[in-house]
């Protein structure tokens, strides 16, 4: 029993998962207002500016979690499920920072509805994670845990949207670009804006199975 009483237990996982959420939706916030107003190239680069100390901060928080795990012998939850959710939340925010540098990279002049759409899909899909990630401490209220899988519900939804909206602009791209390098741009950000709601859609997935194995 006193060796018992002596293990390290639970650690603050869930608060560094709000922490982590917190920077989610920082990022994305940032990444959205980029988008819009992105002919003011001074506003555009404090956003992208943000968005890069976003990552860094949520890379810190995950850095904290991983060492927690090291640290802790009982945790609130399974070992593999924190660790798996913490690294899919992280690269939520590792994409959304890989598409700010490729707008910069490959030097984007212009950004069209389809681009803004999925940006706006995305975000929508970062604050739903972020939502379902504060809910994680509360499983044992039933009301909690229908909220927690009605956000995953709902992250699954705006995936499919995002994904309705990239093959509807691949489709106007590749008839109405004549451009080949712009053409080769506004694809590659098309795919990476749907891919962060691929990856809000892993971390639902995995928030669905704690949820359902822990309420």
């Amino acid at each position: 029993m006193l060796f018992g009483k002596l293990l390290p237990r639970e650690g603050n996982f869930f608060e560094l998962f709000n922490q982590h959420g917190d920077q989610i939706v920082r990022g994305a916030r940032a990444f959205m207002q980029m988008v819009r107003q992105y002919d003011d190239v001074a506003a555009r680069e404090q956003h992208a500016a943000t968005v890069d100390d976003a990552e860094r901060q949520a890379d810190k928080v995950t850095a904290e979690v991983n060492r927690l795990l090291h640290k802790t012998f009982i945790t609130p939850i399974d070992r593999e499920q924190i660790h798996g959710l913490i690294n899919a939340m992280d690269d939520i925010l590792d994409l959304l920072q890989d598409t700010s540098e490729t707008m910069s990279l490959y030097d984007v002049k212009r950004i069209d509805e389809e681009v803004v759409r999925l940006a706006e899909l995305s975000s929508k899909c970062c604050e739903r994670v972020q939502h379902a990630v504060s809910l994680l401490s509360r499983l044992n209220h039933q009301e909690v845990t229908e909220g927690a899988l009605k956000a995953c519900e709902e992250i699954d939804r705006l995936e499919s949207d995002a994904d309705r909206v990239m093959r509807s602009a691949m489709s106007r791209l590749f008839r109405e670009q004549a451009d080949v390098r712009e053409l080769i741009k506004l694809k590659t950000i098309y795919e990476q804006l749907e891919s962060i709601t691929d990856r809000c859609e892993d971390v639902a997935n995995l928030i669905e199975g704690i949820v359902l194995e822990n309420s």
